[in-house]
């Protein structure tokens, strides 16, 4: 098959992102040097982000590469959020890395790897290229999490979602042969076709379905799907954290959305009362889990199944503001998340084998580091909705699109899982505020590496603001990215 120059351009993003990791391991090969290769990422992915607003501005998509993927303003827009994303990530991570006792510059090669997974999903319309982007994204991230290997709980969390993810793959695979024994193809145009007129209600295809979801649920860690999250959290180095709670978590959702948005015989039967039990139920354990977490990071795990308990409510509702208001939600959830654990990272570098994660290690930060602590009572503000800040848009439209389809029931879950939240968001914000003597303090020192960090974090806590204050750009730009997007 041969590829147009428009084709070509269209697969900008992809080919720069896997080009830097190609790159990234070159220079590896070459002369390790830790600076060199952070840096190395870091241009790499801003050049794959500026290809993106590129073709953005020349507008010249939707175009269709191969039966496998596309190019339009819908993955345009996971793109750019994905390698942001990463770009956040890699910065984070030179901090981080300073102490690390090993070798630092695979934690590069692996970012980045697991970045044009992301971008192969964002950009998928075949279930072959949704399997081929996802393994991409999830091999990477099993060493990444397993990175610190030193550390045990480091070395168990990287087998533990290793095992897990690989049974996940295995129901996802077998979802699909079942699908592709009703309908005779895999993309998701024919899929949507063939379901059109057969409907879902044949056991082949509710069996394949529900294998499908069971796949994806696992990678987004929405109830029952859920029980590595909190441990995975815990023991992955602090960076890939903050790479698995959004990078990876938004690749596979749009590429779900996109699929569930292509098929509109799935939003009868009992799938979508499937789905608002998954999105209640997230909701409610995410958030209710949350309340007996003394460590910082299972916190902010079992805050992310409740938070895709809400996105879910989107899904659910399937009317034509969900895929807007799936996609602000994302942007105002990674935002804040970024932020949350960035303070994380620069808390914990350099790498000193146990993360700053336990909550009495944040008693009295206000009084040692002021700025981080502003940043972490904005994320923590953020992520429990609370007006003026980035969250509170989000959630905002969850409760419109819920609303506007009539979901009660998910609305209710929705207000009691969002009270339930400022709880244990405030307990956060009080640690900080708290002074004990003799209590283990962590304040790592200045260095270039956390200074990038440290600005990084900074303007994390204006966007949260800004979004919050005055959104309307950002719902512009989600509205004309996504309005042609999945009809």
């Amino acid at each position: 098959m041969t590829l147009t120059s428009d084709q070509l351009l269209a697969l900008l993003p992809l080919l720069l992102t896997g080009g830097t990791a190609i790159l990234v391991m070159l220079a590896i090969a070459v002369k390790r040097n830790h600076f060199w290769n952070a840096t190395l990422t870091v241009v790499g992915l801003n050049v794959a982000l500026l290809s993106i607003a590129w073709l953005a501005w020349k507008g010249l998509y939707p175009i269709k590469v191969t039966p496998l993927l596309i190019v339009d303003g819908y993955s345009l827009f996971y793109m750019a959020l994905i390698v942001a994303t990463t770009l956040a990530c890699a910065t984070l991570s030179h901090a981080y890395m300073e102490g690390f006792p090993g070798n630092r510059e695979e934690l590069y090669l692996l970012l980045t790897l697991a970045a044009t997974g992301g971008v192969v999903l964002a950009c998928s319309r075949h279930l072959a290229s949704l399997f081929i982007g996802l393994e991409l994204l999830s091999v990477p991230i099993y060493g990444m999490i397993a990175y610190a290997f030193r550390e045990r709980h480091s070395l168990e969390a990287g087998i533990k979602y290793l095992v897990l993810s690989a049974a996940a793959s295995s129901l996802l695979l077998f979802g699909m042969a079942l699908l592709y024994a009703q309908a005779g193809t895999l993309s998701f145009d024919g899929l949507g076709a063939s379901l059109a007129g057969e409907g879902v209600a044949s056991p082949l295809v509710l069996a394949g379905v529900a294998l499908i979801f069971a796949g994806l649920g696992f990678k987004l860690s929405v109830v029952p799907f859920h029980l590595w999250t909190p441990d995975v959290y815990q023991g992955a180095p602090a960076p890939v954290g903050a790479f698995l709670a959004t990078a990876s978590k938004t690749a596979v959702f749009a590429v779900l959305l996109r699929i569930y948005s292509t098929a509109p015989a799935m939003h009868q039967g009992v799938v979508p009362g499937v789905l608002a039990a998954v999105a209640i139920a997230s909701i409610l354990f995410g958030n209710l889990l949350a309340l007996t977490q003394s460590n910082l990071k299972r916190l902010l795990g079992y805050s992310s199944i409740a938070h895709f308990g809400y996105i879910l409510i989107a899904v659910v509702a399937s009317n034509g503001l969900a895929i807007e208001a799936v996609g602000v939600y994302l942007l105002t959830y990674v935002i804040t998340t970024l932020a949350a654990f960035g303070v994380v990272v620069l808390m914990s570098s350099p790498y000193q084998e146990k993360d700053a994660d336990a909550l009495y290690d944040y008693r009295g930060m206000f009084w040692r580091n002021p700025y981080l602590t502003a940043v972490m009572t904005v994320a923590m503000l953020s992520l429990a909705g609370i007006p003026l800040t980035a969250g509170f848009i989000g959630k905002f439209y969850i409760v419109a699109v819920g609303v506007s389809a009539h979901l009660w029931w998910s609305m209710g879950a929705l207000i009691v899982g969002s009270a339930i939240g400022l709880y244990y968001y405030l307990r956060v914000m009080v640690t900080m505020f708290l002074i004990s003597p003799g209590m283990r303090r962590y304040n790592a020192p200045l260095h270039w590496g956390q200074q990038a960090g440290g600005v990084m974090v900074v303007l994390l806590i204006g966007l949260m603001l800004f979004l919050g204050i005055y959104p309307q750009p950002a719902l512009h730009l989600v509205q004309s990215a996504l309005m042609s997007a999945v009809q």
